[in-house]
């Protein structure tokens, strides 16, 4: 058995001792060792195959295991990496473990909330390993669901309505992605659902192809923001606890674009090059339409939603932008996005549970009354915003550079209106930090002599996360060099296949 399926089985340990657990401690250790043996583990991951690239090895999958799961169907446990899903795992991973400390103090029902948090966990690592359509579904579904409970139990606002929008929009995803797995599996005429053979085969008829692209990129697509069916995010991410925001929107908003660029253009490259211009229209829209709504919230919370509208949004426009500098891009974009919004999710979560509101018209002076979290925001707000020296910078800038190397009218024009995202994030993010960290407001839901900076936990979770967007941004280049060989192969396939 292939060492990837630790991230299924860690999960799993976890999941059982956590229902064993007896008490809170018990509880909060078995979080922590969960998610430091994953970090660990993807951490290693990463290593090994950078090793493994340095040494000539050309696989277009490591670590490759599959055995047979449901044979009737050609239902395979099958996993493997490249490099695209190696910076997802280590992505994933750093979540994880950071928004365990997030919820450090989370009650009530603690062992529950946990409990679900890492199953939703084990579907994300699944899916990344995941090479078998039918698996990476599976796993895209068990990590889905354990948000209707997450929000519905655990989120803030109006919570039900929240968490029965967002199960209904994803599962109407999903309707859609099962047809066009079953379209892709049944014209392939493979005999398997495992994607590196099917795209090996490549005898999918055109019309079929066409038929099914729709299917399979709005599914996903719908996950990953896409306009118009972005409307679950706002609320969802607004009604989350803190860790679930985390998560959601730094890695699980990620599989949309994962699976768009993984099953949609890998299997489906011609229809994927016939039917690009009508997805970066809607992919463009995304950026600015979610930039502009930014700028109008007062809702901290919804600030942040809005923004991982454009900036998932960017995330599709690259990958249709189909150049390798772009797609490159397109896959930093998800690793930088992660973290930041993962960083801003964290310290808007801290800010609110000590001020009880997150409504930038009551919030003020931040910077005098917990300068530890205030310094945090400041650094996300200028990741956010694209500064030079973090994530943000380096992936925006290899995006527009990688889009604007298509010649014709078409694509330029889209690269143009989706830079001027750039200027409106500086407008929202300055404007908010300028609001809320410096100016002075009464709280009128609690005593300011009251208010305390982060505690140490807290300190954990937002110093992991800055190291990272600064380690990031300042060197890039090995994110660079592993993503590169596995966007490689899946866009060799999409422009080869046009010609």
């Amino acid at each position: 058995m292939s060492i990837l399926s630790l991230f299924v089985v860690i999960p799993a340990l976890m999941l059982l001792g956590l229902w064993l657990a007896r008490n809170l401690n018990q509880v909060r250790g078995v979080m922590v060792t969960g998610a430091s043996l994953l970090l660990a583990l993807s951490i290693w991951l990463t290593f090994y195959f950078i090793q493994q690239r340095a040494a000539g090895n050309t696989d277009e999958m490591l670590l490759t295991y599959a055995v047979d799961w449901f044979a009737p169907l050609h239902i395979k446990y099958a996993v493997g990496v490249d490099g695209i899903s190696v910076v997802m795992l280590l992505l994933s991973s750093i979540i994880v473990f950071t928004g365990t400390f997030a919820s450090w103090q989370l009650k009530p029902l603690t062992k529950e909330y946990f409990l679900w948090f890492t199953l939703l966990s084990s579907g994300v690592f699944g899916f990344f390993i995941s090479v078998d359509m039918f698996t990476m579904f599976m796993f895209y579904e068990v990590a889905l669901i354990p948000m209707y409970l997450l929000i519905g139990v655990w989120g803030s606002g109006h919570k039900e309505y929240s968490a029965m929008k967002l199960t209904l929009m994803l599962m109407g995803g999903s309707a859609l992605l099962i047809l066009g797995i079953l379209g892709i599996y049944y014209f392939s005429g493979a005999d398997t659902m495992i994607v590196t053979e099917i795209a090996a085969k490549h005898n999918i008829p055109v019309p079929i192809q066409k038929l099914f692209f729709p299917f399979i990129f709005i599914g996903f697509g719908v996950l990953g923001a896409l306009f118009p069916f972005h409307t679950w995010s706002p609320d969802g991410h607004a009604s989350a606890p803190t860790a679930v925001s985390m998560l959601h929107a730094g890695v699980l908003m990620k599989l949309g674009g994962y699976g768009c660029f993984r099953i949609a253009m890998y299997l489906l490259p011609e229809a994927a090059q016939e039917m690009a211009w009508f997805f970066l229209i809607l992919t463009t829209i995304s950026v600015v339409y979610g930039a502009l709504s930014a700028c109008v919230q007062t809702d901290l919370k919804y600030i942040n939603a809005y923004s991982s509208v454009s900036h998932c949004g960017l995330v599709l426009f690259a990958l249709l932008m189909m150049t390798q500098t772009s797609c490159t891009g397109a896959i930093l974009q998800m690793l930088s996005h992660g973290l930041m919004t993962a960083l801003f999710f964290a310290l808007i979560g801290m800010i609110y549970g000590r001020a009880h509101t997150r409504d930038v018209r009551y919030l003020g002076g931040l910077m005098k009354i917990m300068p530890f979290l205030a310094c945090g925001y400041v650094i996300a707000g200028l990741a956010n915003l694209g500064l030079p020296g973090f994530s943000g910078f380096i992936a925006e800038m290899t995006i527009f550079v990688g889009s604007f190397e298509n010649a014709d009218m078409f694509h330029r024009t889209c690269t143009i209106i989706a830079c001027c995202s750039i200027v409106i994030t500086a407008v929202y993010i300055l404007r908010v930090v300028g609001k809320i960290l410096f100016q002075k407001v009464d709280y009128p839901h609690c005593d300011t002599v009251t208010l305390t900076d982060a505690t140490w936990d807290e300190r954990v979770a937002v110093i992991c996360l800055i190291a990272c967007v600064a380690g990031l941004g300042c060197f890039p280049m090995w994110a660079s060099h592993v993503i590169d060989s596995g966007v490689g192969s899946i866009l060799s396939n999409i422009l080869t296949a046009s010609m």
